[in-house]
């Protein structure tokens, strides 16, 4: 019998430096809170699966880390610490007058993709406030949450504003259904620059359509407010943004606020103000927060509430991991080697970048553009995907084909039309691939793309997980079909093989990281005005 050694994927033995600056952390954070006149409080690890979906708690079914009691109900391991604390406010505490403030130092489990190096279970740290509304509540738990990023965040950082509710309102205008403004919403989140354009030109006569079609870009400074405002007038939630902003700038915490008015929350119990964390060195928001003032109403008792919770192991590891300071920060962004390198190289040039070193670079895998602060990393297309999620590099160029396959954990903003193709169902000439009951077997490189393609049609099918040539599965029996990428659809007719579908079509886009749009806000808009510059005299001149 063999002796397991190593810990399931996700987690891992803390050691040494890590558990002190962990710990560290902790305890600023509870003796801060404690100090404010919270009380600490404690949820079980497990819950029932259907208390976060009655909650409207939609974080993706596959993210949650379930257990089965002894009488057969799934539980999960604790994926948020606010719907448990809520639960227990309204109940067990249900005789205790309001306001409560609460803090807590929990874990919680979320699952991931695999081998995306990231860990299930992290360390939180954070606050709720049952009972309190308004704006002074709002700017009081916001306060504290710059408090807390004070006192903690290794380098430079700051508290991003949003609200809950204009999406939501400005989607009520158009009348769209759950379903239309769920994936709106997505792009919004998504800053899908481009996907936006597209998906509000039905739209462009409504008198919400100004705001809309801004909306993804109005981050930034208080000057996003005034921009707001000229596009759709006074309206109840950016007037509440302002008074929030006034009220902060007031007690001397101005410096320390941006807003985002396109940010849309995952976590859907949230119904006011939103708020995100962003330090120099995080890949990710470090903070997050906001008002849900509807969420106790779900357990039998209706108050306002407010919180927010900080990622203590993200901030940890980066107080322990070696960082230079930059005077200037050079922007760095993963470009796909092969094709897409050269057709990026050329839009690079259209924009007006000298790429010399680009067009010799012998074995070099970074080149520094010379009169540009960019640094252009060449990678295959999947460590593109990699290097922005994890934020070592700022930007990346990569196929939509790879996008669908590994998920997107960054902001998609452009669609560059470089390398076009398509994504297609593929047989042997003469099949009759939909004739038949029998299930169906798919090969494919992109097992996650053809899984979603047939899910969508309500069929099973098995799926193998093809390397190289997959137009050679149907040729030696192995598979009834491929999902393949085709472009000229040589390859597959000197094979004998037809395209009978199209699953989604495929171009290059270009990625940014989430916490570094956010931290290098004008350098990376203005890279990306340079871009579009470009694409848009392509598109005049009727330039692939």
């Amino acid at each position: 019998m063999s002796t397991i050694i190593n810990t399931p994927e996700g987690s891992r033995d803390r050691l040494f430096d890590e558990c002190t600056e962990r710990r560290r952390v902790q305890d600023t954070l509870t003796e801060l809170f404690s100090g404010r006149g919270y009380t600490e409080v404690s949820t079980p690890e497990m819950e029932y699966y259907d208390l976060f979906v009655q909650t409207g708690t939609l974080l993706p079914q596959e993210s949650f880390v379930k257990v089965v009691d002894r009488s057969g109900k799934l539980l999960v391991m604790r994926p948020d610490c606010t719907v448990p604390i809520a639960r227990m406010a309204a109940t067990k505490l249900k005789s205790v007058p309001l306001p409560q403030k609460f803090y807590y130092n929990e874990t919680v489990f979320r699952s991931g993709l695999a081998n995306k190096g990231g860990n299930y279970e992290f360390s939180q740290c954070g606050v709720e406030v049952i009972g309190a509304g308004g704006t002074e509540s709002d700017i009081d738990v916001i306060a504290l949450a710059i408090d807390a990023m004070r006192a903690v965040s290794p380098g430079p950082f700051h508290i991003e504003l949003g609200h809950a509710g204009l999406f939501r309102a400005l989607a009520e205008e158009l009348k769209l259904s759950a379903g239309e403004a769920e994936r709106l919403g997505r792009l919004f989140e998504g800053k899908q620059f481009a996907a936006l354009n597209q998906a509000l030109e039905p739209y462009r006569d409504e008198p919400a359509y100004a705001m809309l079609s801004r909306l993804s870009r109005l981050f930034g400074g208080p000057e996003v407010l005034d921009e707001a405002e000229e596009l759709a007038g006074k309206r109840p939630k950016l007037e509440e943004l302002r008074r929030i902003w006034e009220g902060l700038r007031d007690r001397g915490y101005g410096d320390y606020i941006r807003f985002d008015l396109g940010l849309v929350q995952q976590l859907h119990y949230y119904t006011g103000v939103i708020f995100r964390g962003y330090v120099e060195g995080a890949g990710a928001p470090v903070l997050s927060g906001g008002r849900y003032d509807l969420l106790m109403e779900q357990f039998g008792r209706s108050a306002p509430a407010a919180g927010f919770a900080v990622d203590v192991d993200a901030v940890a590891d980066i107080s322990i991991r070696p960082h230079v300071q930059e005077d200037t920060h050079r922007l760095r962004l993963a470009v796909t080697k092969g094709r897409l390198q050269e057709d990026s190289v050329k839009l690079f040039e259209d924009a007006g970048l000298d790429c010399t070193p680009l067009r010799d670079p012998g074995r070099r895998l970074v080149h520094e553009l010379p009169d540009y602060p960019l640094d252009v990393v060449l990678a295959k297309a999947p460590d593109v995907i990699t290097y922005v999620e994890h934020g070592v590099c700022d930007l990346g160029i990569v196929g939509k084909d790879t996008i669908m396959e590994m998920g997107s954990g960054f902001y998609e903003v452009l669609d560059l039309g470089l390398g076009k193709c398509r994504f297609c169902l593929c047989v042997k000439e003469g099949t009759d691939f939909y004739g038949t009951y029998k299930r169906r077997c798919i090969a494919s490189k992109y097992p996650q793309v053809t899984r979603e393609f047939f899910a969508g049609k309500g069929m099973d099918v098995d799926i193998i997980k093809i390397e190289g040539s997959a137009e050679l599965a149907p040729i030696l029996g192995l598979a009834d079909a491929i999902v393949d990428i085709v472009e000229t659809g040589n390859t597959l007719r000197e094979n004998g093989l037809v395209a009978i579908e199209d699953v989604a079509q495929i171009s290059a886009r270009l990625i940014v990281n989430t916490a570094s749009m956010k931290l290098y806000r004008d350098e990376i808009l203005d890279f990306i005005g340079k871009i579009e510059l470009v694409l848009e005299k392509r598109s005049g001149s009727g330039q692939d």
